[in-house]
Protein backbone atom coordinates (compact mmCIF):
# COMPACT_ATOMS: atom_id res chain seq x y z
CA UNK A 1 0.00 0.00 0.00
CA UNK A 2 1.65 3.29 -0.97
CA UNK A 3 0.45 6.92 -0.33
CA UNK A 4 0.06 10.14 -2.45
CA UNK A 5 1.45 13.10 -0.88
CA UNK A 6 -1.00 15.54 0.99
CA UNK A 7 0.26 18.53 -0.31
CA UNK A 8 -0.82 18.13 -3.94
CA UNK A 9 -4.17 20.12 -5.03
CA UNK A 10 -5.82 17.17 -5.73
CA UNK A 11 -5.56 14.96 -2.23
CA UNK A 12 -4.91 18.27 -0.52
CA UNK A 13 -8.64 19.05 -1.75
CA UNK A 14 -9.87 15.59 -1.33
CA UNK A 15 -8.79 15.81 2.13
CA UNK A 16 -9.75 18.70 3.46
CA UNK A 17 -12.75 20.50 1.15
CA UNK A 18 -14.64 17.29 0.86
CA UNK A 19 -14.78 15.78 4.59
CA UNK A 20 -16.17 18.79 6.44
CA UNK A 21 -15.31 16.69 9.83
CA UNK A 22 -11.53 16.59 8.66
CA UNK A 23 -11.88 20.38 7.75
CA UNK A 24 -13.15 21.43 11.42
CA UNK A 25 -10.25 19.19 13.04
CA UNK A 26 -7.88 21.01 11.25
CA UNK A 27 -9.53 24.61 11.66
CA UNK A 28 -9.49 23.85 15.41
CA UNK A 29 -6.33 22.46 15.75
CA UNK A 30 -4.45 25.18 14.11
CA UNK A 31 -5.74 28.36 14.78
CA UNK A 32 -5.57 30.63 17.66
CA UNK A 33 -9.43 30.61 17.92
CA UNK A 34 -10.45 32.14 21.37
CA UNK A 35 -11.03 30.00 24.23
CA UNK A 36 -14.04 27.53 24.09
CA UNK A 37 -14.84 28.94 20.67
CA UNK A 38 -14.35 25.68 18.71
CA UNK A 39 -15.18 24.98 15.14
CA UNK A 40 -18.22 22.95 15.10
CA UNK A 41 -20.06 22.52 11.72
CA UNK A 42 -18.72 24.83 8.20
CA UNK A 43 -20.09 24.86 4.95
CA UNK A 44 -18.32 25.32 2.18
CA UNK A 45 -18.51 28.32 0.35
CA UNK A 46 -18.30 27.65 -3.43
CA UNK A 47 -18.23 24.09 -4.82
CA UNK A 48 -15.94 25.86 -7.40
CA UNK A 49 -13.42 25.94 -4.94
CA UNK A 50 -13.20 22.08 -4.92
CA UNK A 51 -13.10 20.70 -8.39
CA UNK A 52 -12.49 16.82 -8.66
CA UNK A 53 -9.46 17.53 -11.30
CA UNK A 54 -7.88 20.82 -10.72
CA UNK A 55 -5.28 22.44 -12.24
CA UNK A 56 -5.56 26.38 -12.92
CA UNK A 57 -4.32 26.94 -9.31
CA UNK A 58 -0.28 25.71 -9.96
CA UNK A 59 1.16 26.42 -6.62
CA UNK A 60 -1.68 27.35 -4.27
CA UNK A 61 -4.57 25.15 -3.10
CA UNK A 62 -7.46 26.56 -1.16
CA UNK A 63 -10.46 25.82 0.80
CA UNK A 64 -13.07 28.94 1.85
CA UNK A 65 -15.80 27.64 4.27
CA UNK A 66 -17.69 29.21 7.12
CA UNK A 67 -18.57 28.18 10.03
CA UNK A 68 -22.60 28.36 12.17
CA UNK A 69 -21.28 31.25 13.88
CA UNK A 70 -20.69 33.03 10.31
CA UNK A 71 -16.90 33.10 11.01
CA UNK A 72 -15.41 32.36 7.99
CA UNK A 73 -11.80 30.71 6.66
CA UNK A 74 -9.51 30.43 4.20
CA UNK A 75 -6.75 27.12 4.02
CA UNK A 76 -4.21 27.51 1.35
CA UNK A 77 -1.40 25.56 0.55
CA UNK A 78 1.40 27.53 -1.26
CA UNK A 79 4.17 25.02 -1.93
CA UNK A 80 6.78 27.42 -2.60
CA UNK A 81 7.24 31.60 -1.35
CA UNK A 82 7.15 34.28 -3.34
CA UNK A 83 6.79 38.11 -2.00
CA UNK A 84 3.43 38.40 -4.12
CA UNK A 85 1.74 35.36 -1.91
CA UNK A 86 1.27 37.65 1.38
CA UNK A 87 -0.10 40.18 0.00
CA UNK A 88 -2.55 38.06 -2.34
CA UNK A 89 -3.54 36.16 1.16
CA UNK A 90 -4.14 39.69 2.92
CA UNK A 91 -6.22 40.67 -0.42
CA UNK A 92 -8.41 37.44 -0.37
CA UNK A 93 -8.77 38.08 3.50
CA UNK A 94 -10.29 41.32 3.14
CA UNK A 95 -12.66 40.89 -0.04
CA UNK A 96 -14.01 37.62 1.76
CA UNK A 97 -14.52 40.04 4.97
CA UNK A 98 -16.38 42.88 2.82
CA UNK A 99 -18.23 40.68 0.83
CA UNK A 100 -20.38 39.38 4.14
CA UNK A 101 -21.87 43.34 3.92
CA UNK A 102 -24.55 42.74 1.80
CA UNK A 103 -27.50 45.47 1.50
CA UNK A 104 -28.94 46.33 4.36
CA UNK A 105 -26.81 44.93 6.77
CA UNK A 106 -25.25 46.46 9.43
CA UNK A 107 -21.26 46.67 10.20
CA UNK A 108 -21.63 45.34 13.57
CA UNK A 109 -23.11 41.89 12.02
CA UNK A 110 -19.57 41.32 10.08
CA UNK A 111 -17.99 38.54 11.44
CA UNK A 112 -13.97 37.70 11.48
CA UNK A 113 -12.17 36.25 8.54
CA UNK A 114 -9.39 33.78 9.54
CA UNK A 115 -6.77 33.36 6.91
CA UNK A 116 -4.86 29.82 7.67
CA UNK A 117 -1.50 29.41 5.30
CA UNK A 118 0.56 26.29 5.06
CA UNK A 119 4.08 27.57 3.69
CA UNK A 120 5.93 23.94 2.31
CA UNK A 121 8.80 26.61 2.09
CA UNK A 122 11.06 28.93 4.86
CA UNK A 123 10.20 32.13 4.01
CA UNK A 124 11.13 33.81 7.79
CA UNK A 125 15.15 33.76 7.57
CA UNK A 126 15.24 35.52 11.13
CA UNK A 127 13.36 33.21 13.34
CA UNK A 128 13.15 29.28 13.73
CA UNK A 129 9.62 29.76 14.73
CA UNK A 130 7.40 27.65 12.08
CA UNK A 131 4.26 29.29 13.32
CA UNK A 132 3.50 33.00 12.75
CA UNK A 133 0.17 34.61 13.82
CA UNK A 134 -0.61 38.61 12.75
CA UNK A 135 -3.47 40.33 13.76
CA UNK A 136 -4.54 44.18 13.36
CA UNK A 137 -3.29 45.51 17.17
CA UNK A 138 -2.62 49.05 17.98
CA UNK A 139 0.99 49.74 17.90
CA UNK A 140 1.37 51.63 21.42
CA UNK A 141 -0.96 49.40 23.29
CA UNK A 142 -1.53 46.03 21.21
CA UNK A 143 -5.26 46.28 21.76
CA UNK A 144 -6.60 44.43 18.86
CA UNK A 145 -9.00 45.50 16.19
CA UNK A 146 -11.10 42.22 15.38
CA UNK A 147 -11.90 41.17 11.76
CA UNK A 148 -8.80 39.39 10.66
CA UNK A 149 -6.25 37.22 11.22
CA UNK A 150 -3.39 35.83 10.35
CA UNK A 151 -2.02 32.25 10.32
CA UNK A 152 1.69 31.04 8.26
CA UNK A 153 3.27 28.30 9.34
CA UNK A 154 6.32 26.99 7.69
CA UNK A 155 6.31 23.05 7.48
CA UNK A 156 10.34 22.51 6.75
CA UNK A 157 10.51 24.15 10.20
CA UNK A 158 8.10 22.19 12.16
CA UNK A 159 9.32 19.92 14.84
CA UNK A 160 6.94 17.45 16.43
CA UNK A 161 8.84 17.89 20.28
CA UNK A 162 8.29 22.03 20.33
CA UNK A 163 4.72 21.92 20.24
CA UNK A 164 3.81 18.49 22.31
CA UNK A 165 0.80 19.99 24.04
CA UNK A 166 -1.09 20.48 21.10
CA UNK A 167 -1.58 16.99 20.26
CA UNK A 168 -3.72 17.12 17.35
CA UNK A 169 -1.85 20.47 15.38
CA UNK A 170 1.20 17.80 15.83
CA UNK A 171 -0.30 15.03 14.24
CA UNK A 172 -1.61 17.35 11.62
CA UNK A 173 1.93 18.86 10.73
CA UNK A 174 3.21 15.29 11.13
CA UNK A 175 0.75 14.02 8.49
CA UNK A 176 1.59 17.02 6.07
CA UNK A 177 5.33 16.73 6.77
CA UNK A 178 5.92 12.75 6.45
CA UNK A 179 3.63 11.65 3.54
CA UNK A 180 4.95 11.75 0.08
CA UNK A 181 4.78 10.74 -2.85
CA UNK A 182 5.52 6.68 -2.41
CA UNK A 183 4.99 6.69 1.31
CA UNK A 184 4.48 2.95 2.56
CA UNK A 185 4.97 2.72 6.03
CA UNK A 186 3.26 5.08 8.12
CA UNK A 187 3.62 5.86 12.04
CA UNK A 188 1.24 4.09 14.61
CA UNK A 189 0.96 7.89 16.22
CA UNK A 190 -0.95 8.60 12.45
CA UNK A 191 -2.84 5.82 12.31
CA UNK A 192 -4.36 5.66 15.55
CA UNK A 193 -6.17 8.87 15.59
CA UNK A 194 -9.54 8.79 14.01
CA UNK A 195 -9.22 12.02 11.57
CA UNK A 196 -5.45 11.21 10.76
CA UNK A 197 -6.48 7.71 10.18
CA UNK A 198 -9.56 8.72 7.33
CA UNK A 199 -7.38 11.32 6.11
CA UNK A 200 -4.78 8.48 5.03
CA UNK A 201 -7.52 6.45 3.20
CA UNK A 202 -8.20 9.13 1.31
CA UNK A 203 -4.93 9.42 -0.10
CA UNK A 204 -4.09 5.88 -0.58
CA UNK A 205 -2.68 5.62 -4.38
CA UNK A 206 -5.16 2.95 -5.18
CA UNK A 207 -8.22 5.22 -4.38
CA UNK A 208 -7.31 7.65 -7.68
CA UNK A 209 -8.75 6.78 -10.69
CA UNK A 210 -6.34 6.79 -13.72
CA UNK A 211 -7.32 10.33 -14.80
CA UNK A 212 -6.71 11.65 -10.92
CA UNK A 213 -3.44 10.64 -11.15
CA UNK A 214 -2.14 11.76 -14.65
CA UNK A 215 -3.64 15.22 -12.98
CA UNK A 216 -1.50 14.84 -10.05
CA UNK A 217 1.48 13.84 -11.68
CA UNK A 218 0.54 16.99 -13.59
CA UNK A 219 0.50 19.34 -10.78
CA UNK A 220 3.70 18.36 -9.68
CA UNK A 221 5.17 19.22 -13.37
CA UNK A 222 3.72 22.39 -13.34
CA UNK A 223 5.57 22.76 -9.77
CA UNK A 224 8.52 21.69 -10.66
CA UNK A 225 8.41 24.35 -13.63
CA UNK A 226 7.46 27.19 -11.83
CA UNK A 227 10.30 26.67 -9.05
CA UNK A 228 13.14 26.33 -12.20
CA UNK A 229 11.82 29.60 -13.17
CA UNK A 230 12.04 31.00 -10.13
CA UNK A 231 15.16 30.06 -9.10
CA UNK A 232 17.02 31.08 -12.31
CA UNK A 233 15.10 34.52 -11.55
CA UNK A 234 13.26 34.60 -15.14
CA UNK A 235 9.55 35.97 -14.17
CA UNK A 236 8.21 37.50 -11.11
CA UNK A 237 5.52 36.43 -9.31
CA UNK A 238 3.12 33.57 -9.05
CA UNK A 239 -0.42 34.50 -8.31
CA UNK A 240 -3.10 31.90 -8.35
CA UNK A 241 -1.54 29.90 -10.48
CA UNK A 242 -1.17 32.68 -13.54
CA UNK A 243 1.71 33.90 -14.16
CA UNK A 244 2.51 37.75 -14.06
CA UNK A 245 4.67 40.36 -14.75
CA UNK A 246 5.76 41.53 -18.34
CA UNK A 247 4.98 39.94 -20.93
CA UNK A 248 8.48 38.81 -22.43
CA UNK A 249 8.24 36.66 -19.56
CA UNK A 250 4.99 35.34 -19.85
CA UNK A 251 6.22 34.44 -23.68
CA UNK A 252 9.46 33.19 -22.50
CA UNK A 253 7.83 30.61 -19.89
CA UNK A 254 4.82 29.50 -22.68
CA UNK A 255 7.70 28.83 -25.29
CA UNK A 256 9.51 26.28 -22.53
CA UNK A 257 5.82 24.97 -21.54
CA UNK A 258 5.51 24.09 -25.64
CA UNK A 259 8.96 22.63 -25.16
CA UNK A 260 8.11 20.14 -22.69
CA UNK A 261 4.87 19.29 -24.44
CA UNK A 262 2.09 21.00 -22.58
CA UNK A 263 -1.17 21.74 -24.09
CA UNK A 264 -2.40 25.12 -25.49
CA UNK A 265 -5.22 25.22 -22.80
CA UNK A 266 -2.91 23.91 -20.31
CA UNK A 267 -0.10 26.71 -21.62
CA UNK A 268 -3.56 28.98 -21.35
CA UNK A 269 -4.30 28.69 -17.64
CA UNK A 270 -0.73 28.76 -16.45
CA UNK A 271 0.87 32.07 -18.67
CA UNK A 272 -2.79 34.08 -19.21
CA UNK A 273 -1.78 34.34 -22.97
CA UNK A 274 -4.64 33.28 -25.46
CA UNK A 275 -4.76 30.97 -28.23
CA UNK A 276 -3.52 33.46 -30.91
CA UNK A 277 -0.42 34.06 -29.22
CA UNK A 278 0.35 30.33 -28.25
CA UNK A 279 0.30 29.68 -31.83
CA UNK A 280 2.51 32.24 -33.35
CA UNK A 281 4.78 30.78 -30.62
CA UNK A 282 4.70 27.69 -32.59
CA UNK A 283 6.23 28.43 -35.31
Amino acid sequence: MSYLDPKNDLTFKKVFGQHPNLCISLLNSLLPLPNGEYVEEIEYMSSELVPELPLGKTSIVDVCCKDNKGRQFIVEMQMFWTDSFQYRVVFNASKAFVRQLGRGKQYKSLQPVYSLNLVNENYAQDTEEFYHHYQIVNIQNTNEQQGLEFVFIELKKFQPQNVKERKMMVLWLRYLTEINDGTKVVSKDLTDSLEIGQALDIIKESAFTEEEIRWYDKYWDIISTERTYLSDSKIEGLIEGKIEGKIEGKIEVAVKLLDKGFSVEEIKEITGLNDAEIEKLKN
